[in-house]
């Protein structure tokens, strides 16, 4: 793979340590997560992904350019984690789930993610390196994927037609209502789900969806499987306490969609153009991404959307 395994271990050493006190310490007990706390452990994050990054400039196996493409990924897959944090809203919503057991359900749902993701990048990579020219297809499916943004219309998001849970309900009941933060119950020693697991397997099955989009879009950044998976990782790490931190402003970011549709336009045109040998520098590329994303939010302030 063209990095040390040392460093592979360490990541997921450092992941799996944040995983525990994340669950083990500082969320041991249910709660409802205060915007204030998912502002703090927001910046915490972000912090944590920036000093990685510094690591990466500073590293002789690595080196500047290979930072500017961990930060150029980490940034889209952030933004693009907004659209996510939409669509979970709506689930959790749908399904009347408490404030204070949506952590619990985001933890299981992202530690999932994490897999699913890690198998997807690796995939994608193996699959460029030794057929260049699907480079096309994940540059077009970008730019198809984008304009479909810009011009679809929001439609209403029915989580009872997800094909997993109608697959899932053959086989195993579920319970009428929600028992607190469990997801499997016995009554009358016959095992149920309850709702509760039905919400972690949808937003499982969304995230998969959503990957689908992102992960082309960081490899139109770097093909460098460490850089990529890292990058991706750390995005999805951030992904819970950005939730929280932005469902009670989410009003705010009513152009934030057209902005990321723009992104993954661009993204997905830069590596078509790479194809044709006419690359756009990673500097450059990071500061288009930046600069359509600030006006779309600037826009979601400033502009009030006519009723």
């Amino acid at each position: 793979m063209g990095t040390s395994i040392y460093f592979w271990i360490g990541f997921h050493l450092f992941v799996f340590i944040m995983l525990a006190l994340d669950l083990g310490v500082f969320h041991k007990h249910t709660h409802k997560v205060p915007v204030k706390e998912a502002i703090i452990w927001s910046c915490i994050w972000i912090t944590l992904a920036l000093l990685f990054c510094l690591f990466i400039y500073v590293d002789k196996d690595f080196g500047p350019v290979k930072a500017l493409e961990f930060l150029t990924g980490y940034v889209i897959e952030y933004s693009l984690s907004v659209d996510n944090i939409f669509v979970f809203i709506l689930i959790f919503t749908y399904f009347g789930v408490n404030s204070q057991y949506q952590h619990k359900i985001l933890f299981w749902g992202i530690l999932g993610a994490l897999i699913m993701r890690g198998i997807f990048i690796f995939a994608g990579v193996a699959l460029i390196n030794r057929f260049d020219w699907i480079v096309i297809i994940f540059g077009g499916f970008l730019v198809f994927t984008g304009i479909r943004m810009l011009i679809q219309k929001e439609a209403d998001i029915d989580p009872e037609k997800n094909i997993i849970i109608k697959f899932f309900r053959r086989f195993l009941p579920v319970s009428k209502s929600l028992h607190g933060d469990k997801l499997f119950i016995t009554e009358n020693r016959k095992l149920y789900a309850t709702p509760l697991f039905l919400v972690l397997l949808i937003i499982e099955s969304s995230d998969l969806i959503f990957a689908v989009d992102s992960i082309p879009a960081i490899l139109a950044i770097s093909k460098d499987t460490f850089i990529v998976y890292t990058s991706n990782i750390f995005a999805i790490l951030g992904l819970r306490s950005l939730y929280f931190a932005i469902a009670g402003i989410m009003g705010l970011f009513h152009y934030l969609k057209i902005g990321l549709a723009f992104v993954l336009t661009f993204v997905g045109s830069k590596m078509l153009l790479a194809y044709f040998h006419f690359e756009i520098p990673i500097l450059t590329s990071l500061g288009i991404i930046i600069s359509i994303l600030l006006i779309s939010i600037l826009a979601s302030v400033f502009i009030k959307r006519s009723e």
